[in-house]
């Protein structure tokens, strides 16, 4: 019975990164590429053949802008604009170590000011 619930959770999960991926209006092959797996890893995933590593679960969650606790059968939180600041560190993974540095460091400095209006 274990593996059973298992096997169900993952597909589940795999119809759950379909339908998003689908609504997103996105191939497998272009999940694919920016996920940096297989075609052929994505199809097993979707499918429920799979399971995945965190690391690509966390790709896969910020590239379809998906709260992950949905995707894991808990309730949607509200996470408002979670797609662009994916998009930000995305980003920023292809500037140079101390590129990223001055954008972390603004970023903090932002934030703290931020927070200290609250």
């Amino acid at each position: 019975m274990r593996n059973r619930a298992g096997s169900q959770n993952l597909i589940d999960i795999g119809n759950c990164i379909r339908e998003q991926r689908q609504k997103a209006g996105m191939s497998q092959e272009s999940l694919a590429e920016l996920a940096g797996i297989s075609v052929n890893t994505v199809s097993r995933i979707e499918g429920g053949q799979t399971a995945m590593s965190v690391e690509v679960f966390k790709k896969l969650v910020c590239i379809l802008g998906m709260d992950a606790n949905l995707l894991l059968g808990s309730p949607e939180m509200p996470l408002e604009g979670s797609r662009r600041i994916c998009e930000m560190f995305r980003r920023m993974e292809h500037l140079k170590k101390q590129e990223q540095k001055i954008v972390i460091q603004t970023m903090d400095a932002l934030i703290d000011g931020l927070e200290g209006h609250k």
